[in-house]
């Protein structure tokens, strides 16, 4: 069995010849192994984040997902903005988006920082980082950068990808964002932002028709962080009904839906399995960071849904030996991989300095110990 239907069929709730195993590498692990500045990757796309992440899945042998694959529309395309570096350090670089306004330069009052050998950070205030608020003197192009035509990328990545894993593209969820300021619009101003999700509700919509045409391996639901600022009762108002249609329409296709939200996830998985036809959930993380139980999770809910985490990505994956990795993934198949349904990975994103070695015992503990 492939690693490609190897994942599908554990996403949809079924059983495969064994537990795929997929560690959260989605950012950082992938550029260290390129050898590369961050800002390479994330900048200048030498290599492109999604090529980066594949070449790491083969490297390690683990089963790739490419979750929130490159997906680019013709629609999508906005010309008028570019960016330009404004500020460079040993250990930074800095930009600012610009355009042309009635023959005039006009740019934007935030700056995204780049740094060498982290992810890059976006939005951020330029008094922050010392720069001021009006327009910079001087400036240069980003160049070279490597670009691609609409559904271009999205075409090489699944090439690339071949029969080692699934590569999914991703929508979101209307709801608050996780700045204080959201909050403070819910009170202040709701019929604004019961308006605005109202309308992103309609866009998703839209737009997961539109990738489900291109038979996806799956969907991903991209909602990082999205409980702690959407708890149950605005969630039921602002994200659910969105989360019932994209489930329902995947469901229709035949294509398997995954979410993704880091943080506290319990009432999530209650909702979405009984209210949403939603196929998969991760990452499941433990406290405190979280608030699932694999265990208590798979006896409460069954196999209505595929369970995909959840191994401590601190104490266990940077901080454990290799011997602590595989008896922590050992429980885990233990927990919820009886009968199918069960992807093995870790509670969000593996840090930077996760040890090769680490990585390596939970591939091999799943090749071995999770053999159905």
């Amino acid at each position: 069995m492939t690693s490609k239907q190897r994942m599908r069929i554990a996403m949809a709730g079924g059983q495969p010849d064994q537990v795929p195993v997929a560690p959260d590498t989605s950012n950082m692990i992938p550029c260290r192994l390129t050898g590369k500045p961050f800002w390479d990757i994330y900048l200048y796309q030498d290599p492109p984040l999604w090529q980066a992440y594949i070449e790491c899945a083969k490297h390690f042998g683990f089963d790739g997902w490419l979750a929130g694959a490159p997906l680019e529309f013709e629609e999508d395309r906005n010309t008028d903005w570019q960016e330009a570096i404004v500020k460079r350090t040993p250990e930074r670089i800095i930009t600012r988006h610009h355009r042309k306004v009635d023959g005039r330069e006009e740019w934007t009052g935030h700056c995204t920082v780049y740094y060498i050998a982290d992810p890059p950070t976006w939005g951020v205030p330029l008094h922050k980082v010392g720069l001021p608020d009006a327009p910079p003197k001087e400036w240069e192009d980003v160049f070279p950068r490597n670009t691609w035509r609409p559904l271009e990328a999205y075409h090489q990545a699944c090439a690339l990808m071949g029969e080692d894993g699934v590569v999914g593209p991703a929508v979101g969820l209307p709801g608050l964002g996780l700045q204080p300021e959201a909050m403070y619009e819910w009170f202040d101003h709701r019929d604004q932002v019961i308006a605005r999700c109202e309308a992103q509700h309609e866009w998703i919509v839209a737009r997961t028709r539109k990738i489900l045409a291109l038979k996806p391996d799956f969907l991903l639901i991209g909602i990082s962080g999205h409980m702690l600022s959407n708890p149950e009762p605005i969630f039921r108002q602002l994200s659910l009904p969105t989360l019932q249609a994209v489930t329902r329409l995947c469901k229709e296709a035949g294509v398997p839906s995954q979410i993704h939200c880091c943080g506290p996830e319990y009432a999530l998985v209650k909702m979405s399995v009984e209210e949403s036809d939603l196929s998969s959930i991760n990452p499941l993380e433990i406290p405190p960071m979280g608030d699932c139980d694999l265990a208590q999770i798979r006896r409460e809910f069954g196999h209505r849904i595929s369970l995909m985490g959840n191994l401590h990505t601190t104490e266990v994956m940077l901080r454990g030996t290799p011997e602590v990795v595989a008896r922590a993934s050992r429980k885990a198949i233990d927990d919820a991989a009886e009968g199918g349904g069960f992807i093995l990975s870790t509670g969000d994103q593996c840090g930077r300095d996760t040890p090769d070695a680490n990585i390596r015992a939970m591939v091999e503990t799943a090749r071995t110990y999770g053999k159905y």
